[in-house]
């Protein structure tokens, strides 16, 4: 057995053409205004990246998707992360589409997985409650049959790209479970709005009243929602790592450029000790980083998996991320802590992706789990 992490020649294509289209499209200025957006993207830009086939990057192709395996979509996202570009990329073609795919719902996927891939539907998850966790078993969002259809109810308190989505897919109780809906974001009965801080990216408070559902909403089989988020999350969380790794590579490379350009006392602040460590600790935490993430989506891909690898990337993603932006921070001193700086970007990023899906906490306690039940 054999873990090779080199790019085929397929993915070089893929993050060579990425990179060029960022490039070519997002300057500093577009940037910054889709930051600060409520969607993170343009009708211009989200049709430009539907046409080159980001949304359907993982879909498989017989649902009008390319079909790529997660490796790739992790070199894709580790591109994206490198701007670090925002938008509903990650939550509708990955994690969504990754949560219909394990509905096992054929006619659910035949019917909504092109318009998912070709970017006409945007999904996101609609999970997290008043306490902030991750953890399907803390939702208290409840689904009450009425005469065939069912009435959502409650309060999802982070809720990414709400503005940007044509749908959610609403976690809630029902009678024996947790089960998945997919609900109109325009349907009466909700209401969102955006979480004050500039560090804490696109996310909505989406309330639920009384929202009301037909059966045909109903995603993969009653009460089955946390088996089908498990197995979706399971695959999506990896290449939103991927996306980490990039953000982190992108503030080593600022760091490094900066200390060979900064002089300070006659010399490169490169040339100081204390610099040297610092930059030296990123370059750790991010070959840390990537070398967990892409062991997990090589086990994935392979059908190796081990959901202890996937909890593992996660928290050290996480904590990755944070810390070299952090410690950047430190090599560029005063400057690095304007709005409109280059790592300011990142640093906001890693505060808010620090805990989408679960904070390295939450991944670490599931990796005690499995390991204590064998």
């Amino acid at each position: 057995m054999s873990l090779d992490l080199s790019l085929t020649k397929e993915e070089d294509i893929l993050r060579q053409t990425t990179h060029d289209f960022m490039n070519r499209e997002i300057d500093k200025g577009t940037l910054e205004s889709l930051l600060a957006s409520d969607t993170g993207d343009t009708e211009a830009i989200r049709k430009k990246v539907s046409d080159i086939g980001w949304f359907g990057i993982v879909v498989p192709e017989q649902y009008g998707g390319i079909g790529y395996p997660l490796t790739s979509a992790g070199v894709l996202f580790e591109a994206l992360g490198s701007r670090p570009l925002p938008g509903p990329y990650f939550t509708s073609g990955i994690l969504c589409s990754q949560i219909l795919m394990a509905s096992k719902d054929e006619d659910l996927k035949s019917r909504l997985l092109p318009s998912v891939a070709d970017g006409t539907r945007i999904l996101t998850l609609a999970l997290s409650e008043a306490d902030g966790s991750w953890n399907p078993k803390r939702v208290e969002t409840t689904a009450h049959p009425v005469n065939g259809s069912f009435r959502i109810s409650g309060t999802k308190l982070v809720v990414y790209d709400a503005m940007a989505a044509t749908d959610f897919v609403v976690a809630a109780r029902t009678d024996n479970g947790l089960s998945l809906f997919l609900s109109d974001a325009n349907a009466d009965g909700i209401a969102m709005k955006r979480l004050p801080g500039f560090l804490n990216g696109r996310a909505f408070v989406v309330t639920f009243n009384n929202v009301l559902l037909d059966s045909a909403a109903l995603i993969g089989e009653l009460d089955s929602g946390s088996a089908i988020l498990d197995a979706a999350t399971c695959k999506a969380v990896p290449v939103l790592c991927a996306y980490k790794v990039g953000g982190c590579q992108s503030v080593v490379d600022m760091a490094l450029e900066y200390s060979r350009k900064r002089i300070q006392f006659g010399q490169p602040i490169g040339r100081f000790q204390r610099v040297q460590d610092m930059i030296i600790e990123m370059v750790n935490q991010t070959d840390a980083a990537r070398w967990t993430t892409y062991e997990a989506l090589w086990k994935l891909d392979t059908g190796r998996h081990l959901g202890e690898s996937v909890h593992l990337a996660k928290a050290i993603a996480s904590e990755a991320y944070w810390q070299v932006c952090t410690i950047g921070h430190r090599v560029f001193s005063g400057i690095s802590y304007s709005m409109e700086h280059p790592l300011s970007y990142h640093t906001r990023t890693s505060r808010y992706l620090y805990h989408y899906l679960g904070d390295p906490g939450y991944h670490r306690q599931k990796i005690a789990q499995l390991l204590i039940d064998g």
